[in-house]
């Protein structure tokens, strides 16, 4: 087993669903073999426009041939293991410093290596892209109602500093640590606004009166991934969940018939009745997980 970097885009022709599968052909297969049953690092190119660099890591649970394509193969994704990164990484840094020396050659250079759209991550280079990844130099401020919780699970509390990448592979499968790490994404990509009311609340203490909700739940094998999340108030959250209000195919928000006060409901949605959304096409709801939350959890 070792760790491995994936180059993925948001466009991509290939059937990838970051969360769930990545599509590749049959001349990456044994780069790809290698990572059976480890971890990888997702990467999108610096050639991308507004480009998230290394932007999460996944655990490959599997490997078989794409029944839908002759050449091409699959790699499928753990359940549960996705998790986009708190902070995304850059291929290099302000000074030009790259982060993942594996690209680099015997002169210190870029080599063709870094073109490879599927290819081996030593367990150094694992840890520090990781590490970078759930640092957050900016940090949501905590919730209020934490201050009475232990310290190892206070949200914004729990370190992210390990010496050795397989320790850092412990922290992937917290709840405690994907939690907060789902919560910065999303309240950051939504601007710590409610998509469905569109107000921006802070409390006194600088805490964004907002939440961070997954559309398929997490029990329902919903991933920790940033186009399964929606900023929510606690009212609107609470809705949402209990599939009194949800969404259509173009973002507009529904109203449940089983509401025994719809007026009221309908009287705290923005004035568009539409979800208010991010402006970063990758960090808008999946219309799969949309839909799934019509058909499994909206009260029609």
């Amino acid at each position: 087993m070792a760790f491995g970097v994936f180059i993925h885009r948001f466009d991509s022709i290939y059937d990838d669903t970051p969360a769930e599968r990545y599509q590749f052909p049959s001349q990456y297969l044994s780069r790809a073999q290698a990572c059976l049953g480890d971890w990888i690092i997702y990467y999108e190119p610096r050639k991308v426009r507004d480009t998230r660099g290394y932007f999460a890591v996944a655990k490959v649970e599997r490997i078989v041939p794409d029944p839908t394509a002759p050449g091409m193969y699959l790699a499928l994704i753990e359940p549960g293991s996705y998790l986009d990164f708190a902070t995304p990484v850059p291929f290099a840094d302000a000074d030009g410093q790259v982060i993942e020396r594996g690209v680099l050659n015997d002169a210190g250079r870029i080599s063709g290596r870094a073109q490879a759209a599927v290819r081996s991550l030593s367990p150094a280079d694992f840890n520090r892209i990781v590490s970078a990844g759930l640092d957050d130099t900016s940090p949501l401020p905590p919730r209020t109602d934490d201050v009475d919780q232990p310290a190892a699970v206070r949200e914004d509390r729990t370190p992210f500093v390990f010496d050795e990448a397989r320790e850092r592979v412990a922290t992937l499968v917290s709840r405690v640590v994907r939690d907060q790490v789902f919560r910065r994404i999303v309240l950051r990509a939504y601007d710590e606004r409610c998509a469905v009311t569109g107000l921006k609340l802070i409390n006194g203490g600088g805490r964004a009166e907002v939440e961070a909700a997954h559309i398929r739940p997490v029990e329902a094998n919903g991933p920790d991934i940033i186009s399964n999340g929606i900023a929510l108030s606690g009212t609107a959250h609470w809705m949402f969940d209990r599939g009194l209000i949800g969404l259509d195919d173009d973002m507009r928000i529904l109203v449940s018939r089983q509401v025994n006060d719809p007026d009221s409901v309908r009287s705290i949605v923005n004035p568009s009745g539409r979800a208010i959304l991010p402006a970063h096409l990758a960090s808008r709801p999946h219309p799969d997980f949309v839909r799934w939350h019509r058909d499994h959890r909206f009260k029609q």
